[in-house]
């Protein structure tokens, strides 16, 4: 596996590759430093500025090709800084780009008409996009521990911000709470980090996963590292902030943290897992435990979530659970096994951030229209709002597993894999995470489809956030139809499975 996490030490670059590597990483900054002078209200600045960033990850896409990938080393002084693009982190940063662009055309009308923010909100709003875009980018490519752990706080710090712009009471209570656990990750992280420094001298990925020595040193620092980590990523047991974050968060923000930020933290903790530790198929079983109640105490939590952004958000605790079957199924296990979940867990991690994104842009343009953030309160939606409805619903494929979706693609290669290797207890929890999906988001249709609705004063939602919302559904939707793509990027040279 780590060949296909392009982290093999005998790899090499060529200029032109690290010349577009830094226009993929510098690009979002200054059109973020831009935006924030500028302050756009129309769609169609933003749609250049994300032509721009594209065409800057096809110059990267067409230097790295379809090989084994490339990589990339910057001596600074005593400091050697490590990246390198392969066929996956090409396919995250597409992912990347995707949902900041569909956010950022989501955002104009919403921060002017719905929660008609400040002008000082708006200038900040850009600027943060952009580091953040520009964070979860270095992370996607990082081949080090420093710059993994620069990459992680300044996505950590500028969340945060971004959590803050509403100003109001009950979002710099649940940002501060976020900060205040973020900085704990951080710093079981970087003490896990100094362990490895201080017992081998070196931070490259590649450079530890040949001279790492198991131990209890080593178990102590990937203790530290997986706990910091997963809390960050909203694992169960450590998920309790998720939900009070999107609560009060701006409906582009819970779009972009539920989609890529809390995504960021459980790349890092599997490739760490699968670099140091790639035979520890006891440990990676306690992950498993820990993704079984997560599918299972997240959906109950969504079924009976009373507020439709807190169906969504629960919902996400749950779907994580999924990218947590990951750990038991890829570490320790046959190669047969690893190769069907390997594809299984990048799919689900990019139909997840799709329709996440679609969904909580849904949730919030049904709560626009209909003045109600309860779910018994959408009653009539479906004769009123159906557009909006739709792209819920859409998404909702993808979340449940239904072909032809790409969550369907994904949970079918899981599920495969836990059959190929006799893992019965993995097969149930993928069954009992669908029933329980099905659950709560027929119970949001059974309250939308109500014929006694009573009259209400209903608000038009501009056509721009409902066509974005149901453009990212659709894109979970049918991505799942052409899934050989990105498996092809998936697999790595010669694309066998």
């Amino acid at each position: 596996m780590i060949e296909r996490l392009g982290l093999t030490s005998d790899l090499s670059g060529e200029p032109s590759g690290l010349l577009a590597l830094c226009a993929v990483l510098g690009l979002p900054l200054l059109l973020g430093l831009l935006g924030g002078a500028v302050r756009p209200v129309r769609g169609w600045p933003i749609a250049v500025a994300g032509l721009l960033l594209l065409l800057a990850l096809g110059w990267l896409a067409q230097v790295v090709g379809s090989g084994v990938g490339q990589a990339w080393t910057l001596d600074i002084g005593l400091l050697a800084l490590h990246w390198r693009v392969n066929g996956l982190a090409l396919t995250l940063l597409f992912l990347t780009h995707l949902i900041v662009l569909a956010s950022a055309l989501y955002a104009p009308t919403y921060l002017r008409d719905v929660v008609k923010a400040t002008r000082r909100s708006q200038a900040w709003f850009w600027p943060l996009l952009g580091v953040l875009t520009s964070s979860l980018s270095l992370i996607w490519v990082a081949a080090d521990l420093l710059l993994l752990y620069i990459g992680l706080e300044l996505m950590g710090l500028t969340a945060v911000g971004l959590l803050l712009l509403p100003g109001k009471v009950d979002a710099l209570v649940a940002g501060m709470r976020y900060l205040l656990l973020a900085l704990v990750g951080s710093l079981a992280f970087l003490l896990g980090v100094s362990l490895l420094l201080g017992a081998w001298g070196r931070l490259d990925l590649a450079g530890l996963a040949q001279v790492a020595e198991t131990g209890a040193l080593l178990w102590i620092a990937m203790a530290l590292l997986s706990a910091g980590l997963l809390l960050k990523a909203a694992a169960f047991p450590l998920h309790a902030w998720l939900a009070p974050v999107h609560a009060s968060a701006w409906i582009p923000i819970s779009a972009l943290h539920a989609g890529l930020v809390i995504k960021a933290s459980f790349f890092i903790a599997l490739q760490l897992w699968l670099v140091l530790v790639p035979a520890a198929s006891t440990a990676a079983a306690l992950i498993g435990v820990m993704a079984g109640g997560a599918v299972i105490w997240g959906g109950v939590k969504a079924w009976r979530a009373v507020r439709l952004k807190d169906v969504v958000a629960w919902s996400t605790v749950s779907q994580l659970g999924y990218l947590l079957l990951a750990f038991p199924l890829l570490v320790g296990t046959d190669p047969a096994v690893a190769a069907l979940a390997w594809e299984g867990t990048w799919l689900q991690l990019a139909a997840h951030a799709l329709a996440k994104a679609a969904m909580f842009m849904a949730a919030g343009n049904l709560i626009l229209a209909t003045g109600e953030s309860r779910v018994e309160g959408l009653a009539g939606a479906s004769r009123r709002f159906p557009l909006a409805l739709l792209s819920f619903g859409i998404a909702s494929i993808s979340l449940i597993g239904l072909p032809p979706s790409m969550g369907f693609t994904a949970k079918w290669l899981l599920l495969h894999a836990a059959l190929t290797g006799n893992h019965w207890t993995w097969m149930a929890v993928l069954a009992i995470g669908t029933l329980l999906s099905a659950a709560y988001v027929f119970r949001v249709f059974r309250f939308s489809f109500a014929e006694d609705a009573p009259t209400l004063d209903y608000r038009p939602v501009p056509w721009g956030m409902d066509t974005i919302a149901l453009l990212l559904a659709l894109s979970a939707l049918l991505l799942g139809l052409v899934a050989e793509w990105p498996l092809a990027l998936l697999r790595g040279p010669g694309g066998e499975p």
